[in-house]
């Protein structure tokens, strides 16, 4: 049976009434805002073009040292790998004995064939005087001045014997051809070598370079004497310039080489293998804060804040990174970016903004 409901419970059933209403979601109005951000514009900026690439380091040239004469024993060894030497610097010494003798013997050639040539200038020298007395026959005047010349040949034969001989001696000391480093070392101390074998090899001047590795479209932007720097398997870097680029690609891989020389006494070594980059000039490009950029599915996105207060997602294509900035493309530059926390926004999400869009 129903019963009437009095005044002051009436009231108390609005009130009740009236406060659930106020606590329910009203469906016309915005949605809440899910995250408070501070927007940022991109700004066009000055940066260095860069390319990177990777490669071997070399030595920019090698010196091999010979042995120029033998066969000689190895009497000692006075450098080893790793040396830093000077050009002229003795570095092995073959033993001088046999030459030594033979220095003696052709000198003692050189003073008989003299001799004989002061003979046969005698000789001349009084058929001349008795010539016109006819004392002398003209035949034997011919034969004396025969046998002089003959003389001066055989003391000029035994004369340059013994300039090579001496010259021989000389080529006991073996010596740096150039300032540099030693790389290796095939001498043997009592080993006997012959005229021509290696010895040791040497990086000219210590010199040592970078061969950077490119496609033909990265080598057509490179030219000597851009700077470059590369990074060496110890974390050091090392700043050098393009010396040459290679005039042709290799055919089997279609990439030429950029050969960037490094300072000498750096800390590359020939046979590392670094990788780095290299200054081919500067252009202006669109930047964001790196933290603006938001990684998805393998693919960059921004979130753009229009006036309607909502986070629009947008794709982008990066590029380099320089002091908390990464080049962007792909935008207007009077968009307006959420600077920070967009990884936490979905495509369409409400926002609050704080600050302004600077």
């Amino acid at each position: 049976m129903f019963r009437p409901i009095h005044g002051a419970r009436m009231g108390a059933v609005l009130l009740s009434l009236a406060a659930l209403n106020a606590c329910s979601p009203k469906t016309g109005g915005p949605p809440p805002a899910s995250l408070t951000v501070e927007l940022v514009k991109p700004e066009t900026l000055t940066w260095p073009q860069q390319i990177r690439a990777s490669g071997g380091l070399l030595a920019w040239q090698e010196a091999i040292i010979s042995a120029q004469t033998g066969p000689l024993r190895i009497d000692n060894l006075r450098a080893d790998v790793g040396a830093r030497v000077r050009r002229g610097q003795v570095l092995a010494n073959l033993s001088p004995d046999t030459l030594l003798a033979d220095r003696a013997r052709l000198r003692a050639a050189v003073a008989e064939a003299e001799a004989n040539l002061a003979q046969a200038d005698s000789d001349v020298d009084r058929a001349s005087q008795v010539a016109s007395s006819g004392a002398l026959s003209a035949q034997q005047i011919q034969k004396y001045a025969v046998t002089q010349r003959t003389a001066q040949a055989a003391l000029a034969q035994q004369r340059a014997q013994l300039r090579s001989t001496e010259i021989q001696l000389a080529q006991t000391q073996v010596t740096a051809v150039d300032d540099g480093v030693v790389s290796s070392r095939s001498a043997l101390l009592g080993k006997v070598v012959n005229s021509g074998e290696e010895l040791f090899r040497l990086v000219r001047q210590g010199r040592v370079e970078w061969q950077a590795e490119l496609d033909a479209q990265q080598l057509s932007r490179v030219r000597a004497g851009q700077r470059a720097e590369v990074r060496l398997p110890g974390g050091e870097a090392v700043t050098g310039a393009v010396r040459l680029v290679s005039p042709t690609l290799n055919t089997s891989t279609s990439r030429g080489v950029a050969y960037v020389s490094l300072p000498p006494g750096s800390p590359a070594r020939a046979g590392m293998y670094g990788s780095g980059v290299i200054d081919v000039g500067a252009s202006q490009v669109m930047t964001l804060p790196d933290t603006a950029v938001v990684l998805r599915d393998g693919r960059a996105y921004v979130f753009v804040v229009g006036t309607d207060k909502r986070a629009h997602r947008r794709a982008v294509t990066t590029g380099a990174r320089q002091g908390g900035r990464i080049e962007v493309a792909g935008l207007d530059g009077e968009v307006s970016v959420v600077k920070s926390g967009a990884a936490f926004l979905s495509d369409g999400a409400s926002v609050l903004v704080t600050g302004a869009v600077r």
